[in-house]
């Protein structure tokens, strides 16, 4: 048995128009975001053996502070420059690449392509998994490599403004 993670990056800014989107740090409500969901995958009992992140600036911000604040050695964050312009075929591909010793990975990415795999991963309609969503998997597999689409079985998707009252 695997669990896969799979997280949008937390809200970016667009305070400086003309930074190119590599480049784009997380705004404010993103930064604040992140312990929130941290403390909600700790509350729920989640842990993690590794996270891989696209190498945008906003992913990998992301990825550090959510591992950090769960207590994820950063040894154990990594990026992997295919997954900037990713559509779901190559964040499926870059899962099946966890080291098989890994049983609970992370995958961070941006939208559309974390809504389009969600979805496929477990044949369900997600709408929009919203900056700081997180989308819990199980998967009856042995090894990363027998992912395939519409394997998996949501256990629990997660995000931000989830349950805020207004």
């Amino acid at each position: 048995m695997k669990t896969l993670f799979v997280m949008r990056h937390a809200k970016s800014s667009w305070s400086e128009p003309d930074l190119k989107d590599f480049s784009r740090p997380l705004a404010q409500r993103g930064l604040d975001d992140i312990p929130v969901m941290a403390s909600r995958f700790l509350a729920r009992g989640c842990t993690l053996d590794a996270i891989v992140s696209s190498p945008a600036v906003r992913t990998e911000t992301t990825s550090r502070l959510f591992a950090s604040a769960i207590g994820l050695p950063a040894d154990r964050v990594s990026s992997d420059d295919s997954l900037y312009f990713a559509g779901a075929p190559m964040l499926l591909r870059a899962v099946a690449l966890f080291d098989d010793d890994c049983s609970k990975v992370m995958l961070v990415g941006h939208n559309p392509a974390i809504t389009d795999f969600v979805n496929e991963l477990a044949n369900m309609t997600i709408d929009n998994v919203p900056t700081g969503g997180i989308v819990q998997f199980e998967l009856e597999i042995d090894r990363w490599k027998q992912i395939s689409i519409g394997s998996a079985r949501l256990v629990e998707f997660d995000y931000p403004k989830k349950d805020v009252k207004c």
